[in-house]
């Protein structure tokens, strides 16, 4: 199975978990590319079987970059995504935003998954115990 994982990430949490991500794919088996929004062309993604999208809550709303990426996607449609939202808020994340964008695109949603950061944030230190543990679930899913 082939992944392309888009995601842009501040403080280097984000890219903790598409990172931790990528290795559990691999590690069975599964072909990952892993790319930044700036590395990524919108129009143009890589043929895959899924599109994992990871981005940060930031100010009460998804990460600007992340969303200008989404609302650019060309050439989606019937294409399944993943969706992963980093935040520092309780019981608060941006799934929903997330989906509808990507709905919006002609996607269809394989899985998403949220993960609360906790404490300091900066230099890639605020994932909670557990975290990794989510990510393996998020990826049962995917390849499910």
């Amino acid at each position: 199975m082939k992944h392309v994982i888009v995601y842009w990430s501040r403080y280097g949490n984000g890219k903790k978990v598409v990172e931790q991500l990528a290795k559990v794919l691999e590690e069975r088996g599964d072909e990952t590319t892993v790319m930044t929004t700036d590395e990524a062309d919108p129009k143009s993604l890589p043929d895959a079987d899924i599109y994992v999208f990871s981005a940060a809550q930031e100010m009460f709303n998804l990460q600007k970059n992340m969303r200008k990426f989404m609302k650019s996607l060309k050439g989606m449609d019937g294409k399944n995504f993943g969706i992963i939202n980093t935040h520092s808020m309780p019981e608060k994340n941006q799934l929903a935003k997330m989906e509808k964008m990507l709905s919006a695109a002609g996607m269809k949603k394989a899985a998403g998954v949220h993960i609360r950061v906790e404490g300091d944030a900066k230099d890639a230190q605020g994932l909670p115990e557990g975290w990794e543990a989510k990510v393996e679930k998020f990826a049962d899913k995917l390849t499910g």
